[in-house]
């Protein structure tokens, strides 16, 4: 109970050596003294903070793509949500993981040189497994090819063609 601050009889009842009659017979005094320290005490209950990250992830998805669609810079994508290009580009990689697909042309149009698509474009076809610590590896001695370049062009890769 120290642990996970039970609220609700439910709750309770999931903690160690309690169950569900225990919770339901005994637990009334329990949980009101519990959910006035939470509160009084501000506490941020683990339950709490699993449920609200799982929406702020929710929420981020949906902005991405929206502002995918609408054409935004990546540099203002990133901003809007208080993100570093690399994590912005991690949460990219996942959407498209997730099966959902993001047109990214119009920023690589117009951020990567047109025989770097090519190259890189050509990397991915030819690669096994797509894999993209294999691809900075086969770059990291080409300092024309920075990691955000070869990340794009993957993500460009995984949403035209698959996984």
């Amino acid at each position: 109970m120290t642990l996970q601050y039970p609220v609700t009889i439910d709750e309770l009842a999931h903690c160690s050596g309690v169950g569900k009659a225990k919770a339901e017979r005994h637990g009334g005094p329990f949980i009101e003294l519990i959910k006035k320290y939470v509160e009084d005490n501000h506490i941020e209950r683990p339950q709490d903070i699993v449920i609200r990250s799982a929406a702020n992830k929710a929420a981020n998805k949906v902005y991405i793509i929206q502002s995918i669609d609408r054409r935004k810079s990546l540099e203002d994508i990133a901003a809007g949500k208080g993100l570093t290009m690399d994590a912005l580009l991690t949460e990219m990689e996942h959407i498209i993981r997730s099966g959902a697909k993001l047109n990214i042309d119009y920023y690589i149009q117009d951020n990567i040189e047109e025989d770097h698509q090519e190259v890189l474009m050509d990397y991915w076809r030819e690669s096994e497994s797509a894999s993209l610590e294999e691809a900075l590896a086969e770059f990291e001695d080409d300092p024309d090819y920075t990691e955000e370049e070869i990340r794009l062009m993957r993500i460009k890769f995984l949403a035209d063609y698959g996984h």
